[in-house]
């Protein structure tokens, strides 16, 4: 069961970096986030309860992968998205001008 959790604790980490790449403040965060969650249920010793954990990290993984597309600020200072091709059927959703701004900060 260990290394079930340190694979699928890596391949959330592999997510976060292939969706916030170039976006250091996101990459330190996420990374923090998926570290506390994962520490969180560091003891867990039930069977069920462990798979279940696997499986919301496998459902998180993907959720990052294909459901998250970072938007990036361009010269013109206008954001930009590019979809690729796991983001096939995703529902695009535009963060607030409130977000973009504390984001900016």
């Amino acid at each position: 069961m260990a290394t079930e959790a340190l694979r699928a604790y890596r391949t959330v980490l592999r997510a976060t970096r292939r969706t916030f790449a170039g976006d250091i403040e996101m990459l330190r965060g996420s990374a923090a986030e998926v570290r506390k969650k994962f520490e969180e249920n560091r003891h867990v010793t039930s069977p069920d309860e462990v798979n279940r954990l696997l499986e919301e990290a496998r459902e998180a993984s993907h959720f990052i992968s294909n459901m998250i597309v970072q938007a990036k600020l361009n010269d013109r200072g206008g954001y930009e998205i590019k979809p690729e091709k796991e983001h096939i059927g995703a529902t695009l959703e535009f963060p607030s001008e409130e977000m973009l701004k504390k984001h900016k900060k």
